[in-house]
């Protein structure tokens, strides 16, 4: 398969090979944000994720729990979930199959479902862009006008993926895609030669619905009902807990030398049970992503606790301008993409650090107004005009 000029081709909608599944997943992520603003103008089709890893037994509970939601996803078919987005589930193998035959069968299963949802949804040239490597097996046989790899993590490093497999995904996809996008600069600086068509395009923000419940809360103190006995100060961390992206060893140590200070946690945890024995730390579970910005602006301090992992070397967290949006103070640990935003973030090194830190945004107040008018123009809206407008320009 062969690049095409966009020149005198235009594209009637969107497959997306999405990285994360949308019924279970914080629609924060890039590539639904991205997908939500190319249906105003695009019919879409979002293929949840066909996923990089099978779930294995010896992740317990876990296992269980992700067994269960892919065949509730799988169940529901294709969902028209809002005007001109569609979300739909294929029954496929995870990773594209390990062996020749495994691989096969994952392919045509794939293409032949999502050919007839695309007709469904009214796509016959689609843009196709894949947030998810393994479904670079599906793009030469859905006669796209345009391939985008959203290079948005070293999906290589995630934890229990074949990365050699993976990695074959992603040096074929840099080869036969029309623009790479990058949301790292860390990453888009280290792999921006492997195709012509690089763009850095980092997250944006749904500016005007984090706002709104900073403002919200700063106005009236208006909170969710299942804050109203968790005392302050309130230190909130909102995202994944997952091993690969947080670090627990950190954030006991955190926690332990701050016992008269509330933590509180949304977000699915995939760490063992009792990881964290503190009574102060409250793991309230995910919340749908049109309330997540109300429990930011309820806290007084936000914190990103990161591993020091390669993945969160190449990461750029979509929650930092969504912190900075909603105006509370941030303390995190570093990572690169931190750089840029220092002025804004409080940055530890260790623990110590991070619990004086902590201390200090809970002694010292700090303008919300600044925080916001930083992030304010990085809109996802104004985000997918530069990438539309890439590909117009390429070829």
């Amino acid at each position: 398969m062969l690049k095409k000029s966009m020149e005198n081709t235009e594209f009637d909608g969107v497959i997306c090979f999405g990285g994360v599944d949308w019924w279970y997943h914080n629609r924060g992520h890039y590539d639904l944000q991205m997908m939500r603003e190319f249906s105003q103008k695009y019919p879409v089709l979002y293929v949840n994720s066909i996923g990089m890893r099978p779930p294995k037994i010896g992740e317990g509970a876990m296992f269980v729990t992700r067994i269960k939601r892919k065949l509730k996803s799988l169940f529901r078919g294709l969902v028209k979930v809002r005007n001109n987005f569609s979300v739909f589930s294929p029954v496929t193998l995870p990773g594209g199959g390990n062996g020749p035959f495994s691989a096969w069968v994952a392919k045509t299963a794939l293409v032949m479902q999502v050919k007839i949802a695309a007709w469904r949804c009214g796509i016959r040239r689609p843009l196709v862009w894949v947030a998810c490597p393994p479904g670079l097996v599906a793009v030469p046989h859905l006669k796209s006008q345009a391939v985008i790899y959203q290079r948005t993590d070293r999906f290589e490093d995630f934890a229990g993926v074949n990365s050699k497999r993976i990695k074959e995904f992603d040096t074929e996809l840099k080869k036969i895609a029309d623009i790479v996008l990058f949301c790292s600069r860390e990453l888009y600086q280290a792999e921006k030669q492997q195709n012509s068509g690089s763009l850095f395009v980092d997250h944006g923000v749904d500016f005007s619905h984090f706002e709104k419940a900073g403002i919200a809360y700063e106005k009236n103190g208006k909170e969710p009902p299942d804050l109203s006995g968790i005392p302050h100060p309130r230190v909130g961390f909102i995202g994944g807990i997952d091993a690969h992206t947080f670090d627990p060893e950190l954030f006991v140590n955190v926690v332990s030398g701050l016992p008269d200070v509330s933590f509180v946690m949304i977000g699915a945890c995939s760490l063992p049970d009792n990881w964290c024995p503190y009574e102060n730390v409250y793991l309230l579970g995910q919340r749908p992503y049109e309330e997540v910005a109300s429990y930011m602006a309820a806290c007084d301090v936000l914190i990103m606790p990161w591993n020091q992992s390669d993945w969160i070397k190449a990461c750029n967290p979509v929650k930092m301008k969504e912190y900075l949006a909603v105006g509370k103070p941030i303390v995190s640990t570093y990572f690169p993409e931190v750089d840029f935003f220092r002025e804004h973030i409080h940055v530890a090194s260790n623990a110590n650090e991070f619990q004086d830190m902590i201390k200090s945004c809970l002694a010292n107040s700090e303008e919300p107004l600044e925080k916001r008018a930083f992030v304010q123009d990085h809109t996802w809206s104004a985000k997918a005009d530069v990438v539309l407008g890439a590909l117009k320009n390429s070829g």
